[in-house]
């Protein structure tokens, strides 16, 4: 076989060689077979792999660098003696005087016990006494400092024996490579672990320091580990592993806040994901339950109830929208695109666990997000609205409501209403077209969807208050909607500073607005408390309105920030 060649003036090392050798045998190849044979032999990873493992430890057997003598101490000891006598030139006295500083000394006698050290690894000998009828086993050493060893294991209810039940991404025993789901463990630092339970070999492991000597079993089945896609979820649930009597170890699992942004990183096993904190530089990854296993608790934990859901019809004056709900002084009939598809039950039982989630950002020329308040009737949505309108009439807008009665003389169509028939509103309320509607006198209110449609149309801000259960069918990736939940302070604050307002009724008759009530409180209170929680995991933003100058300033500055920075979102709105 002729000789290869690397074309380079040095002599080629085992990777070049390697990595030379199916382009150098090609022309000795006759059948296309062999070839596909011998460059998916040389091209596998786990054999180039070793060959450079090899070639480092060559390497390093070659340069590595041994200390000149390991008696430094002895020598600056002698020196100082034979100078002694000398002292009277001033170099030799500075020299002297340095040689003699304990901090010198100190020095040199640490240099002393490093060169004489052998910082070779020494892997651990091989048991003597050996079954021959044994299984093939793996003799594993691993340096475990303070850091978890990042692995669980579980007894074999068949066998009885003791596997490795999984692998934390990114913990010690991941990056060492040694050990893997499916492993049987036999002994942990030559203590047989036949007849001990999981979490008496887990106390050991939890209390070793230094090296830590595994025998193991290797599982059947060996292969390479297939990296998944990055996958970001929004966790809608508060999460505390020491508080779940379920996880298979409370020490390997992931604790996290409603809104926190989790890497998912194995979803391998149905019940537990493997996860880290998105921002977190940690690589070990931490036990968290499935989706699956999450809902699934959470059904039992929380039996579907029907609660009344307060609807206010209010007034406002002319150019602004009107919210379509009704109070508990005027219930109509008031719907939603959401409920007349599916009922308020099916609703109730949606759990909420995790979001996909992915990063965004509004480019120059997409049209806005849409911007959803949500709050109690009386917090104040209408007042905060009219302030944005206000402050940039030219950059936000609202929407101009749908009504079916007939058109008062000083009303303008387009202006206070869209004017449509009743039976042309019935039409639409069946073809699902309303984001909300209601009935009051005998005649239907509400918000389509296209009048959204053509404010977002203008490249202007499109402010809409709506009742929480149309949430869902408002969050697509057509408005990508950023909901904002204003929530009112405590009865006490209340009552300070609404003392002199009036809460608005009915819809079209003059002088319906009456003073806020004790009961108007509790019942504000009330529902926010509510809505927050059977709502609160789509809420991107909650400002409570104990001062309605600043709340506006903080919603002002939220809005800018959504139009200028990058935000999660449901990852299927970024999917053109």
């Amino acid at each position: 076989m002729p000789a290869l060649s690397t074309g380079a003036g040095h002599e080629p090392g085992l990777y070049e060689l390697l990595a030379a050798l199916p382009s150098q045998l090609q022309p000795h190849v006759s059948r296309p077979e062999d070839n596909i044979f011998l460059k998916d032999m040389f091209g596998e990873r786990g054999l180039r792999s070793l060959v450079k493992i090899h070639e480092r430890l060559q390497y390093y057997e070659e340069s590595k660098p041994v200390p000149v003598l390991d008696l430094s101490a002895a020598l600056a000891r002698e020196l100082s003696v034979d100078l002694d006598g000398q002292s009277e030139n001033g170099d030799v006295k500075e020299l002297l005087k340095l040689l003699n500083k304990p901090h010198v000394k100190s020095l040199l006698s640490v240099h002393d016990t490093v060169a004489k050290k052998n910082y070779d690894p020494e892997l651990p000998p091989l048991p003597e006494d050996l079954d021959d009828n044994e299984d093939s086993v793996k003799i594993i050493r691993l340096v475990k400092n303070k850091e978890p060893l990042g692995a669980t294991i579980r007894r074999d209810e068949e066998t009885g024996a003791i596997i490795v039940a999984r692998i934390m991404r990114g913990g010690a025993a991941d990056r060492s490579g040694l050990i893997r789901a499916g492993d049987e463990l036999k002994e942990v630092n030559g203590i047989p672990v036949y007849d001990k339970k999981p979490e008496e070999i887990i106390h050991i492991l939890a209390h070793s320091q230094g090296a830590i000597t595994f025998k193991v079993v290797p599982a059947v089945k060996e292969d390479a580990q297939t990296r998944e896609p990055k996958v970001f979820l929004k966790a809608l649930f508060d999460y505390d592993p020491k508080k779940d009597s379920a996880i298979p170890c409370k020490e390997a699992g992931l604790e996290f806040k409603k809104g926190s942004i989790l890497q998912i990183m194995s979803q391998e096993d149905a019940t537990w994901w493997q996860a880290k904190h998105e921002n977190d530089a940690n690589p070990r990854a931490g036990l968290i339950p499935s989706k699956q296993f999450q809902e699934r608790r959470f059904a039992l934990q929380q039996p579907i109830t029907t609660l009344p859901i307060q609807r206010t019809l209010s007034r406002r004056s002319s150019g602004f929208r009107r919210s379509f709900r009704l109070s508990r002084r005027d219930r109509k009939t008031n719907k939603s695109m959401y409920e007349s598809k599916k009922s308020e039950m099916y609703d109730m039982a949606d759990v909420p666990t995790y979001e996909e989630v992915a990063l965004y950002r509004r480019q120059s020329g997409v049209k806005h997000r849409l911007v959803v308040l949500v709050g109690p009737t009386g917090v104040g949505l209408n007042e905060l609205k009219r302030k944005l309108l206000i402050s940039d009439p030219q950059h936000y807008s609202v929407t101009i409501p749908h009504t079916s009665r007939a058109k008062k003389t000083h009303e303008t169509e387009g202006v206070e209403y869209h004017f449509i028939s009743k039976h042309l509103f019935e039409a639409d309320i069946h073809n699902n077209k309303f984001i909300e509607f209601g009935e009051y006198k005998g005649n239907f209110y509400g918000t389509n969807l296209d009048s959204v449609r053509s404010v977002l149309s203008k490249n202007k801000v499109c402010l809409i208050d709506v009742k929480p259960h149309t949430l869902k069918h408002l969050r697509t990736a057509e408005f990508k909607p950023f909901i904002v939940f204003v929530k009112p302070p405590t009865i006490d604050r209340l009552r300070e500073t609404r003392k002199n307002t009036k809460i608005v009724s009915s819809k079209d008759d003059k002088g319906s607005s009456k003073p806020f009530t004790e009961e108007d409180f509790q019942e504000m209170v009330n529902a926010a408390q509510m809505m927050e929680s059977r709502y609160g995991h789509l809420f991107e933003k909650i400002i409570v309105n104990d001062d309605l100058s600043m709340a506006f300033s903080e919603l002002q500055q939220a809005l800018k920030r959504v139009e200028t920075e990058t935000h999660w979102v449901p990852v299927s709105w970024t999917h053109s």
